[in-house]
C-alpha cells in the first residue's frame, strides 16, 4: 500500500524548497542559486515575461498580472518562498511593494530582486555604495534614483551599456566572463563606498565576490546573492554560507 506522503517534505527540499521567477533569456539566476544552495534545498523555476516598465499603470498592471500567474504556478509546488528574481523589473518604491503583491496573491512569503539589495545593504550598514552593472544609460539612472528613494548615496555607477540598442542584448549579459566583472567592479570601487553592488541577476558573479572583498575590504553584494539570501531567511534557515561573501556568512 502507498505512504501517505501528502504532510511529509519531499526527498528534495528537505528542509526548503525556494521558488524563483526568472526572465526568459537569463540563464544565471538559477545556476548561481543552486551553487549556493545548502543541504536539503532545492530550487524551483518559472519563466516569465521581462517588465520594463514599472512605473506607469499600464506597466504596473502587466507586472501584477504575469506575476500573479507565474507566483500562482509556483505555489503548486509547494514551495516554501517565492522570490522575483529581476533587477530591473522589481525596482520600484517602496522596494516591498512587488513583494507584498505576491504574497498576497500566492499566499506564502515573496521576496524581490530589488528589495533583496536594499535589506541587503541595511542588514550590512552601508550608506553609500558603489555600483558595477550590465546596463546601459537610462536603466543605470534608473537605479541610481530608485536607491536613492531608498535613503542610499550612489558614490560611483558604471555599466556595460547591454540593452542600449534594444532588448535584444540582454541575453549577452550571462555571457560576460568573471574576469570582465572584475574589471569592471574594479572600475567603481572607491574609498568612500560602504559596499560594492554588483547588479543584475544574469550576470554571473559569484567567482568575484570574495576577491572583491579581499581586494576592498568591503562587502560586496550581488543580485542573485542577496535574493538567494533574503529568500533562504524568509524560509525560516539561518545557514551561514562562505565561499559567496559576508552577507551569506554573517547575516
Amino acid at each position: 500500500m502507498p505512504i501517505d506522503r501528502l504532510n511529509d517534505p519531499t526527498v528534495y527540499g528537505s528542509r526548503a524548497k525556494l521558488g524563483v521567477i526568472v526572465p526568459p533569456t537569463n540563464t544565471a539566476n538559477e545556476a548561481e542559486w543552486n551553487r549556493m544552495a545548502p543541504a536539503g534545498v532545492s530550487i524551483h523555476s518559472a519563466r516569465m515575461p521581462l517588465h520594463m516598465d514599472t512605473e506607469s499603470d499600464a506597466g504596473r498592471g502587466a507586472l501584477h498580472s504575469d506575476l500573479k500567474r507565474h507566483a500562482a504556478d509556483l505555489a503548486q509546488a509547494s514551495v516554501d518562498v517565492i522570490a522575483y528574481g529581476c533587477t530591473a523589473g522589481s525596482m520600484v518604491v517602496p522596494a516591498s511593494s512587488l513583494a507584498d503583491f505576491m504574497q498576497a496573491e500566492a499566499g506564502r512569503p515573496c521576496v524581490t530582486t530589488a528589495q533583496s539589495l536594499i535589506e541587503a545593504l541595511r542588514a550590512l550598514g552601508a550608506k553609500r555604495v558603489a555600483v558595477a552593472t550590465p546596463y546601459h544609460d537610462a536603466l543605470n539612472r534608473h537605479e541610481a534614483h530608485f536607491l536613492a528613494g531608498h535613503g542610499f548615496e550612489v558614490v560611483a555607477l558604471k555599466g556595460l551599456g547591454y540593452g542600449a540598442n534594444g532588448p535584444a542584448e540582454y541575453r549577452n549579459i550571462a555571457r560576460v566572463p568573471p574576469a570582465e566583472v572584475l574589471a569592471l567592479a574594479r572600475s567603481v570601487a572607491r574609498p568612500e563606498a560602504d559596499a560594492l553592488l554588483l547588479s543584475c541577476t544574469d550576470l554571473a558573479t559569484l567567482d568575484v565576490i570574495d576577491t572583491l572583498e579581499r581586494e576592498t575590504g568591503k562587502p560586496v553584494i550581488s543580485s542573485n546573492q542577496a535574493t538567494f539570501w533574503l529568500a533562504l531567511r524568509r524560509a525560516g534557515l539561518a545557514d551561514r554560507l562562505r565561499g559567496h561573501g559576508r552577507l551569506l556568512a554573517e547575516h
